[in-house]
């Protein structure tokens, strides 16, 4: 392995492959894969009108794709002209996708609006291995129990968006195409090292391997490079042949940081068969600060409800910044883009009003989270921004749990003299009598989202106490305690 890798080998092969580069070059173009003309038919939901397999021109203007390799646009054109499979590949590292994972099930069901076969395949195999991509050292092992239990997350994460999307957004009487969720482990628990060394292993070129970006990189480094990851991009090229022979898979979607493993299939699969595929990458998602949405950057939006609520996630997208969210909505909505004109010609009459940021917001949460979570993050925006007492009479303690995860939760037997004072002195949101008086007087004290001043108020149920048995007190401006009363 030491000899291959020696610049000397390296610069001997390094002329061939900068030729076969050459004609399979990389071109930018905004998008490629396919979407279907919609027009809204509520505020919400999105009616298809007559789709087509082939919509350049309509796909191009939303940004869903930078790049597209190899650069044959007519033969691309020629295979999109009937129905195909596409796949897009998803690490099980965390035990949930974000949503930069989001632009690709996104593009998938593009795809499958389109009349195309979307598939989504969990790397319950690959994960053991590591992918190297976009990392500067090992990434931490993981034991095969964690790899699963990750692997059945995510697979609920991507069945929840497909659900939500045939629920609540596509609105068509023509049925969508079947979408495949897979797991990679199930064509590699039977294989063995040797056979698949012989068979497949055969196909690759070190040298070819060794130019790879993502594998540059880090034998150029002090870290270096494990055999393990740089094979990463032997286990991917062939889960993209594998597809191709079971499920026609002609087209393979991922991140630009993808696109030495999607080189790697294509590949493969013209040594094998020889017919046409291709490689879609979409833009990395960028925070306003320049880093990447990703798990690893530490400021992920989660699509499990359990890591990121949907309140979070659709205060998140509420609040971006004028200048993203037409590109958002394009990006991360099924609006036509009529629609999106009109959203964005409201959204510049009134800055202030966010209709864009709101019109974005709702739809990023209606596909991750269902009506329901919709319904949630907009009870509790209603809660915080507007003090709605029925809204929050309308929340069960979970809801509330999760809303308020920082505050403290005491359980308080209830009582029928017990005073606004004594409540207060209870669950300890004051550290000092004289104090709790002397704030709760000067109206800084909030139940329900209603401000008391009188201490010696007697609690009430039905009044300071809401019909689900729960009290929010809040003292100041974001000091909550969650009251569970045992009546």
């Amino acid at each position: 392995v030491l000899a291959l890798t020696s610049a000397t080998f390296i610069n001997f092969k390094m002329a061939a492959l900068i030729r076969r580069w050459r004609k399979d070059r990389i071109i930018g173009i905004d998008t490629l894969l396919v979407t279907s003309k919609v027009s809204s038919d509520s505020h919400i939901r999105c009616r298809s009108s007559s789709s087509t397999l082939l919509n350049l021109l309509e796909s191009r203007k939303r940004g869903l794709f930078e790049n597209f390799f190899p650069d044959r646009v007519l033969e691309l054109e020629s295979l999109l002209s009937s129905p195909q499979s596409l796949y897009c590949g998803f690490d099980p590292t965390a035990d949930s996708l974000h949503i930069g994972n989001l632009l690709s099930l996104i593009v998938l069901l593009h795809g499958q609006r389109a009349g195309h076969s979307p598939i989504a395949v969990v790397g319950g195999a690959t994960a053991l291995v590591g992918d190297p991509s976009g990392k500067t050292k090992d990434r931490i092992s993981m034991d095969a129990e964690e790899v699963e239990n990750n692997v059945l997350a995510i697979m609920q994460n991507i069945d929840t968006v497909i659900t939500n999307y045939s629920k609540f957004i596509y609105n068509d009487d023509k049925k969508l195409p079947e979408f495949r969720i897979l797991n990679n482990k199930d064509w590699y628990k039977d294989k063995d090292v040797i056979s698949f060394l012989s068979t497949t292993g055969r196909h690759f070129r070190v040298s070819d391997m060794i130019a790879r970006h993502s594998v540059k990189s880090r034998l150029s480094s002090k870290e270096g490079m494990s055999c393990t990851e740089f094979l990463y991009q032997v286990f991917q090229a062939y889960d993209w042949l594998h597809l191709f022979e079971k499920y026609n898979c002609s087209l393979q979607v991922g991140g630009n940081d993808q696109m030495g493993n999607i080189a790697s299939g294509y590949d493969l699969i013209h040594k094998v068969s020889r017919k046409p595929v291709f490689g879609l990458l979409v833009p990395l998602i960028l925070s306003t600060d320049g880093q990447k949405l990703g798990k690893s950057a530490g400021n992920s939006m989660w699509l499990s409800p359990t890591k990121t609520s949907p309140y979070e996630l659709f205060q998140y997208f509420f609040n971006m910044p004028d200048s993203v969210v037409e590109r958002y909505l394009k990006l991360f909505t099924f609006l036509s883009l009529d629609e999106i004109e009109s959203v964005m010609e409201a959204q510049n009459k009134a800055l202030d009003q966010r209709h864009g940021q709101k019109k974005l917001a709702e739809q990023v949460t209606l596909l991750v989270h269902g009506d329901s979570g919709l319904a949630s993050a907009q009870r509790c925006t209603e809660i915080l921004f507007g003090d709605s007492v029925s809204a929050l009479t309308s929340m069960k303690l979970p809801e509330l749990l999760q809303l308020f995860k920082d505050a403290p939760t005491t359980e308080v037997i209830y009582r029928p003299e017990l005073t606004v004072f004594e409540l207060c002195r209870k669950i300890k949101c004051f550290q000092r009598d004289f104090e709790a008086e002397q704030i709760i007087r000067a109206g800084g004290l909030y139940i329900n989202q209603q401000r008391v001043t009188q201490p010696e108020n007697v609690l009430r149920d039905g009044d300071y106490i809401l019909s689900t048995k729960l009290t929010l007190v809040r003292v100041g401006k974001k000091n909550y305690h969650i009251v569970k009363w045992c009546m």
